[in-house]
């Protein structure tokens, strides 16, 4: 397992380099290694192609592709922590397939996304509903103990927490021009409160590689930050 202290953030959101990831998700959660054939179920790539679509859409300034690129570098570093790496992968694909910033079913669409698209893209009922589940996790990142693979992909969802300074303010920013459309002063009232609730939970990462390595700058970068709001 990496024993880098920090996420890694670069802005690595190459197209091929994710097209790659999906396949080797789906075809490894299909049980199968090999490219698509009769036998091996359907072509992943159209697949990818209409996830890279929602990912690429110009509204988004923090949720893009270099998000999920990040979060699935993140999984990588944990992939030991979690039963089944494969499906975590694919979860962090869709979590926010779906991504208005003016609605707050964000998560359960693209939960169904995922219900909808997987069955069609070869995977088993019992796999879909697994992706599924993980999705719904982060409306809160509050995995249940013993939920490995949620674990995971809420430790690597929240890993921008523990950015560098500059890295983080660079997120902060990122979310702030997503709510353009919310006035300066809601805004700020709205964002302390969600940093005062980030504060509050007992830990902030639940895997033993999360919280020996990120939660202390993360708590960091969240006071400082609340610091500046209010």
């Amino acid at each position: 397992m990496p024993d880098s202290p920090m996420p890694d953030h670069g802005d690595h959101d190459d197209v091929a380099f994710l097209r790659d990831r999906w396949r080797a998700a789906l075809l490894g959660a299909r049980g199968t290694d090999t490219g698509p054939d009769p036998d091996s179920g359907p072509d992943p790539d159209p697949y990818a192609e209409n996830l890279l679509t929602r990912w690429s859409e110009p509204h988004r300034r923090y949720h893009t592709r270099t998000h999920l690129a990040a979060v699935l570098t993140h999984v990588d570093t944990l992939q030991a922590y979690a039963d089944d790496p494969q499906l975590v992968r694919l979860a962090a694909w869709f979590h926010d397939a779906v991504y208005a910033p003016d609605r707050s079913e964000n998560e359960e669409r693209s939960a169904r996304l995922a219900e909808r698209a997987l069955p069609e893209a070869g995977l088993t009922p019992e796999a879909t509903a697994e992706v599924a589940r993980l999705v719904r996790l982060t409306v809160t990142h509050d995995p249940a103990d013993g939920d490995r693979n949620g674990e995971v992909l809420c430790d690597a969802d929240l890993a921008i927490l523990a950015a560098e300074p500059d890295a983080y303010a660079a997120y902060a920013a990122a979310v702030r021009e997503e709510y353009a459309f919310v006035p300066d002063e809601a805004f700020r009232a709205g964002r302390a409160d969600v940093l005062r609730q980030l504060l509050a939970l007992p830990r902030l990462f639940r895997t033993e590689y999360g919280a020996a390595h990120w939660e202390p700058r993360a708590r960091e970068n969240l006071t400082t930050e609340l610091e500046l709001l209010t």
